[in-house]
């Protein structure tokens, strides 16, 4: 090639800075070593880039369409060397993620779209967990990054949102025909849906101790099963407000502790150490839940 990478870089600057004094401070060189490679390039390319006029470099129309090139010229060379960043010993081409299945996933989606746009080459493995399952991935190594329930004292999480849980059914539920406050009794004798624990050694977290008990491994047919009247289940309610808008599911009367808190947390397996790329994950993470809370709370307040 007539033009190194060096000499593009040059002309981009000199055109943003706005004038060769400028460039040459900005890339850390002098005005004169400026100068010489775009004359240079001129000189090997047989067209006029600049103009002068009083202080200022002034493209002419050859030095615009050059200058348009160069800007793509430089933004895949910086995409090459992306590339191959990402694959950089101890960068990593993948991160793990373990995420509770209780964190909004609506919330993540959108964290992991803006990640991409950053690591296009980097390879995200979700764990979706329950319960232990979260814990352990941590312990094992398993994931460098975990959205994690109640557990911030083990593994020094920074909290990251409350999570509202209510108790539902079906609108045509059994309990919902009683129609008036119910017991813990009343919830005792009907069916509870509890999603298992994704852990080796399952604890049994329910909130009750329902004989009548369905458990299955996945939200999605937790839900299935609570929408077909099924049976009755806690659920967060970010991750239930379509069922109840569309009226599949109604919030139980519960004489008491009809809504429940959990406080999930956000843990990096490294902590300061992490890698760079995880860290930017667990930033876009933080400042995404940030500002659902913040529309939450706007919308709550009706302003």
């Amino acid at each position: 090639m007539k033009i190194t990478l060096e000499q593009w870089q040059t002309l981009v600057a000199v055109v943003e800075a706005g004038s060769y004094a400028r460039a040459a401070e900005l890339m850390n060189k002098s005005q004169s070593a400026i100068s010489y490679s775009m004359s240079k390039m001129e000189e090997r390319l047989g067209v006029a880039i600049f103009r002068i006029e009083g202080r200022r470099a002034v493209l002419t129309t050859a030095g615009e369409a050059l200058y348009n090139q160069a800007k793509n010229l430089l933004e895949k060379a910086r995409y090459a060397e992306g590339i191959a960043g990402n694959y950089q010993a101890g960068s990593g081409s993948t991160i793990h993620l373990a995420m509770e299945i209780i964190f909004p996933v609506p919330i993540l989606s959108g964290v992991l779209q803006a990640y991409a746009e950053k690591y296009p080459f980097i390879r995200v493995e979700l764990h979706e967990t329950a319960l232990s399952g979260t814990s352990e991935a941590l312990k094992k190594d398993k994931v460098e990054l975990a959205i994690i329930a109640n557990e911030s004292a083990r593994f020094m999480g920074d909290l990251l949102m409350p999570v509202k849980f209510v108790a539902v059914a079906h609108p045509q539920h059994a309990l919902h025909q009683l129609q008036r406050p119910l017991s813990y009794d009343d919830l005792m004798s009907e069916r509870q849906i509890v999603i298992r624990d994704s852990g080796s050694q399952p604890q049994d977290a329910g909130w009750l101790d329902a004989q009548k008990r369905w458990t299955v491994s996945t939200m999605a047919t937790s839900l299935h099963c609570a929408t077909s009247g099924l049976g009755f289940a806690w659920y967060p309610e970010f991750n239930i407000l379509r069922e109840l808008e569309s009226g599949q599911l109604k919030p139980l009367p519960l004489e008491q502790g009809a809504e429940r808190i959990v406080d999930v947390y956000m843990v990096l397996r490294d902590g300061k150490s992490a890698a760079p790329h995880v860290q930017y994950l667990a930033q876009l993470i933080r400042d995404a839940v940030n500002s659902a809370c913040q529309r939450h709370r706007k919308q709550a307040s009706g302003s």
